[in-house]
């Protein structure tokens, strides 16, 4: 099934790469950030939305299942990779979604070359995967607060306890 969200979401790094830099050489403002985002919450949506104000496309990297399993254990992830990727490209303000397989997105992030790479603000600026990089290429690294109260191992938790 094809639809407008489904159509923002890409295995294919080549593809991907293509589309960013068009949008680069349009002098567009390209956002990136990553995670797994395992059964998407509010405090997930609002760091997007934050994060995607901060440019003109915004970009997710989108940990595989096999990166959340070695990352979060073999319990996870609770919601496919593919279905982690539809709700998120269905958020309007989201304009690509990109999987990657490895542990971090640092490999994708220099494929990509976004012009701003944003993170939660539970990150050091010098401890973001692929800062150095964005900063050597001239773009910004930036950290956004996170919503207290919202965590997918809390929700897990809860469900569990029911």
């Amino acid at each position: 099934m094809s639809t407008k969200s489904s159509k923002k979401i890409l295995s294919d790094r080549v593809k991907a790469s293509e589309i960013v830099s068009s949008w680069l050489k349009e002098g567009k403002k390209v956002v990136f950030t990553n995670g797994c985002f395992d059964i998407l919450h509010a405090g997930h949506v609002e760091y997007l939305e934050k994060a995607s104000e901060k440019g003109d496309y915004m970009v997710i990297g989108l940990n595989s299942d096999s990166s959340v399993r070695n990352i979060k254990g073999p319990e996870r992830p609770i919601v496919t990779q593919h279905a982690r990727a539809r709700v998120l490209a269905a958020l309007g303000f989201v304009d690509l979604v990109v999987f990657f397989d490895e542990d971090t997105p640092l490999q994708l992030i220099q494929q990509l070359k976004p012009s701003t790479l944003i993170k939660g603000a539970d990150y050091n600026i010098s401890n973001i995967v692929g800062a150095d990089f964005v900063i050597e290429n001239g773009g910004s690294v930036e950290t956004i607060e996170l919503v207290e109260g919202f965590s997918t191992t809390n929700i897990i938790d809860k469900i569990k306890g029911l």
